[in-house]
């Protein structure tokens, strides 16, 4: 919210995260843990295989659930087995509380950026939208 208590304004580009980190779905899971790690970051977007594909998201909590609470070796899975596909996109002019709305529907906490071609241009999270309604 701004000053006078009116939270209209605030937009997703006020609020989200202008770097996108990439993997290539045929990476390991393994490969996409270590990026993870290296750069602290908590997902990765998932690369096109074709023009006409989606872009998919891997986050931490798909390598905890899918490959870590299966007993599954991380470097035996491929980013493309446990990936969604195709991401939640929102667009950087969307009102940031209908993003936190469409987030929350969709019970995810976080949705990937996209200008009008569907080029990513960064990731927006619950957190960052949530923080950035609260009054100052």
């Amino acid at each position: 919210m701004n000053d006078s208590g009116n939270d209209r304004s605030i937009r997703v580009s006020d609020v989200m995260g202008s770097q996108v980190h990439a993997i290539d779905g045929l990476a390991t899971v393994a490969e996409a843990m270590e990026i993870m790690q290296r750069l602290q970051i908590s997902s990765l977007v998932v690369n096109r295989r074709r023009d006409d594909d989606e872009l998919g998201l891997i986050v931490v909590s798909d390598v905890a659930r899918e490959v870590i609470a299966h007993n599954r070796a991380p470097e035996r899975v491929n980013v493309y087995e446990i990936m969604s596909k195709p991401t939640l996109t929102v667009r950087t002019g969307m009102l940031a509380r209908y993003a936190v709305r469409l987030l929350v529907n969709f019970r995810v906490s976080r949705a990937l950026v996209v200008d009008d071609d569907g080029s990513p241009l960064g990731l927006v999270t619950l957190r960052d939208l949530v923080l950035g309604l609260t009054p100052e």
